[in-house]
């Protein structure tokens, strides 16, 4: 079976907002799966119907074959939501235990694994402590835990590494790719492409409910390139006037131009050998996928909101 997740025409409104508006994609078993947009393009409640706590106006969803079961399917789907999710007077192990039974562990189980992961994060002295003593980094960190140790089949993680220092963020990115390596399947919501571009293999876009695009992240780059190279050598300033490219910026020996109709790469590059121009590097440039949200959503609020937050 290809798909774990497939959704199929969601629609959620709330009075006149269209929360989700018409969304369809299927979600590859196994695969880290990228779900993209600024705040308010529907990304959360899109999340909360796949985890059964909103109903869809209309659509379905397909969980591992079968129509999605409300009540048995969110056994199996851990969820990590950018709000803490908390009971800030227990104590961090007991919270541990006690949300791995709601999932189904047996209290023995749900220790072994809690004291596992407390191992893992270096959280072993901080098992009796209160979640009110803990630092943002550190809660997010027990919010990764409590998400992840039943085993889910499908492991879905808004904004994870908000409040995470660098070290803290790249254990966390790790262990998701361990947990992809080892057959769970995982959605990655969050406004921050550049993490994206690192983690994700496909992608889903959103603005304002709708879906703008999606597909691998390779193949939404390629789809939306401009033709545009990167060469860099020595005196590239006396040789850029020739109808073969128009010149996009030239800084400090490295030139970006965009090829002419009928252009090839070996035609730029022939010109500059026989320019007697010193090459050291030349390659295509692909637009990252910043790039080509802002640009899916010029002139919107969302997109303007989305280059201040990037």
């Amino acid at each position: 079976m290809a798909n774990l997740l497939e959704l199929q025409n969601l629609k959620k409104y709330f009075a006149t907002q269209k929360a989700v508006d018409d969304i369809s994609f299927s979600i590859p078993r196994g695969s880290i799966f990228g779900l993209l947009g600024p705040n308010g393009a529907g990304k959360t409640t899109l999340l909360r119907m796949i985890t059964g706590i909103f109903y869809p106006d209309s659509g379905q969803i397909i969980f591992n074959g079968k129509k999605f079961d409300p009540m048995l399917d969110p056994q199996n789907i851990g969820y990590m939501p950018e709000e803490r999710g908390l009971y800030k007077k227990m104590k961090i192990g007991e919270q541990a235990v006690y949300l791995a039974q709601l999932k189904g562990l047996k209290a023995s189980e749900a220790t072994q694994r809690a004291k596992e992961w407390f191992g893992k994060f270096e959280m072993q002295s901080w098992w009796n402590k209160k979640v009110e003593d803990l630092s943002k980094g550190m809660s997010q960190k027990l919010q990764f835990v409590t998400t992840v140790m039943h085993h889910p089949s499908l492991i879905i993680l808004d904004e994870p590494f908000s409040g995470l220092d660098p070290v803290n963020a790249n254990l966390i990115k790790e262990e998701i790719f361990k947990l992809a390596e080892n057959g769970s399947t995982i959605i990655f919501s969050t406004h921050r492409m550049e993490q994206v571009e690192e983690i994700c293999r496909n992608i889903v876009l959103m603005n304002k409910g709708q879906k703008i695009l999606d597909g691998t992240v390779q193949q939404v780059k390629n789809d939306f390139k401009d033709n545009i190279y990167e060469l860099k050598g020595q005196l590239l300033a006396e040789h850029t006037l020739t109808s073969l490219f128009e010149v996009v910026s030239l800084n400090n020996g490295s030139l970006r131009l965009r090829l002419g109709q009928g252009t090839k790469p070996n035609d730029v590059l022939q010109y500059f050998i026989n320019q007697q121009v010193e090459i050291n590097s030349f390659h295509e440039v692909l637009p990252s996928l910043n790039d080509i949200f802002i640009k899916q959503v010029e002139g919107t609020a969302n997109a303007r909101q989305f280059q201040n937050i990037s």
